[in-house]
């Protein structure tokens, strides 16, 4: 059965990166989330005070970029790939709410950009890769054998994103979590360079109403018409 690549574009909280696990785990294909990836530079630009509430210099983290290595490295317990910055386990660290707040004016900076994209697409010549982001279908991979476009209600995404940060911290409130998905969805539809659009050749699918296990229905059957 031939191997093909899956790119998988939406809105933050779309549920993207747990149906390309899923689907990844299935297929046997390699798993790539370029958010973490994006994630783990917001992280380096706090822990170094280039970024913050008040300011963002975008010059010193372009001048500090050759200092920043992302990879990422399988966890058989946890069953996916875990992203590391510069040697250092971060998969939970990039998950808070405080890295979300500025993870999409990082994404912004195109030479943060160049240098990710270049890296997702060594990481998936070989094909047999699913990887989701905001750009695959239209720039790291224009010409993916399979893209999806993932998208859901602001106050649908709110809630799950909510959800899920509560747990881990109770003093989380829905109101911020809203507030930084919408600002996400501006700023990542708005910007210059490779904002966030739907691939003209993607098949959209709003899963506000869908459970995971029909998105992954669906999913799985559009891969099966392509792999044939």
């Amino acid at each position: 059965m031939k191997k093909i690549t899956i790119a998988i574009d939406g809105f933050s909280s779309t549920g993207k990166s747990t149906l390309a696990k899923a689907i990844a785990k299935t297929l046997g294909y390699v798993y790539i989330d370029t958010g973490a990836m994006y994630r783990a530079i917001t992280l380096f630009a706090m822990r170094k005070g280039y970024i913050d509430t008040k300011h963002f210099d975008g010059e010193k983290l372009v001048e500090a970029l050759d200092e920043i290595d992302v990879h990422f490295e399988y966890n058989g317990e946890r069953g996916f790939a875990e992203v590391y910055l510069n040697g250092e386990n971060v998969e939970d660290l990039v998950r808070t709410l405080e890295v979300s707040q500025f993870v999409s004016q990082i994404a912004e900076v195109k030479e943060v950009r160049k240098k990710l994209v270049q890296q997702q697409q060594n990481l998936g010549k070989a094909k047999g890769v699913v990887m989701d982001g905001r750009d695959i279908g239209t720039v790291v991979f224009p010409d993916a054998e399979l893209k999806i476009f993932m998208n859901a209600s602001a106050d649908v995404r709110a809630q799950r994103r909510f959800d899920e940060l509560v747990v881990k911290d109770a003093t989380i409130q829905y109101a911020d979590v809203y507030k930084n998905v919408v600002e996400r969805d501006h700023i990542d539809t708005t910007r210059k360079d490779s904002p966030l659009v739907k691939a003209e050749d993607a098949i959209e699918i709003d899963n506000s109403n869908l459970t995971r296990e029909e998105q992954y229905d669906i999913l799985l059957k559009l891969v099966d018409e392509r792999v044939k």
